[in-house]
């Protein structure tokens, strides 16, 4: 399911860029901002405000487009209510929308939220809407899944599909990676380290092993030509006497 949600999510930006692309007037712009804005399906913004084309919208009557556009990538109901003025007002789509994504930036810090905080954020009067919107527009819609605990007044999430990164959340995350292939391109060193020197030990090792057999093969040899000496010697004994005794 998550891999079908990013494969839709990818399309539907593919989509809107392309639109995008052959539009040429701000208010064509403006317009494909409200369309993007207000689709039940796309809840990543971040690309779209990329685009070149819409970089026409900056210094025209329909710069808050563009303005709102970010905020529906980064931003949640609460940002929009501090600074509504200076934006477009928001259609039903695009006010349900924005509670969509109020409700994914509240599960990336907890994942218990109570119901107080959650009629706060989303500008709801009483539990039964909060419930219904949880299910209806959140479960549902599979950008999360949880629990409504009524007893604790609470959302238990389970999972929650990720927003935009914000520029400075990206930049984190580039140094966190970036730290972390430091530490691991450091401990693989150590690791190479080690390696040769348990290659270089095991040489030595197999080394003192070569010359201790080499003595005691030479040990061997010393001991069997001692052997035979004395063998010969008891031989040569053993005949002169019987020479004697014939003489006698």
């Amino acid at each position: 399911m998550a891999m079908d949600a990013e494969r839709r999510q990818a399309e539907l930006i593919e989509q809107f860029s392309a639109q995008a692309a052959a539009l040429s007037s701000a208010p064509q712009l403006a317009a494909l901002v409200l369309e993007a804005t207000s689709h039940p399906a796309l809840f990543a913004f971040s690309e779209l405000l990329t685009l070149p084309a819409l970089s026409k919208l900056t210094g025209t009557q329909y710069a808050s487009s563009l303005d709102l556009l970010r905020l529906f990538a980064y931003g949640t109901l609460k940002d929009y209510k501090s600074n509504s003025s200076a934006l477009p007002a928001l259609l039903p789509d695009q006010a349900r929308k924005l509670k969509q994504l109020s409700v994914l930036t509240l599960a990336e810090s907890t994942k218990v939220l109570p119901y107080d905080q959650l009629m706060q954020e989303l500008d709801v009067s009483n539990v039964r809407e909060l419930e219904d919107f949880l299910i209806n527009e959140c479960m549902y819609s599979g950008i999360v899944r949880g629990k409504l605990d009524q007893l604790r007044r609470c959302f238990e999430v389970q999972f929650a599909a990720g927003r935009d990164l914000t520029p400075d959340q990206l930049t984190n995350m580039i140094e966190t990676l970036s730290d972390w292939l430091g530490t691991s391109d450091n401990l693989l060193h150590h690791i190479q380290e080690k390696i040769k020197w348990a290659d270089t030990t095991s040489e030595l090792n197999k080394k003192h092993q070569k010359e201790f057999e080499d003595r005691v093969e030479e040990a061997k040899k010393s001991v069997k030509k001692l052997n035979n000496v004395s063998r010969q010697t008891m031989t040569y004994g053993g005949m002169t006497t019987f020479s004697l005794n014939l003489e006698e």
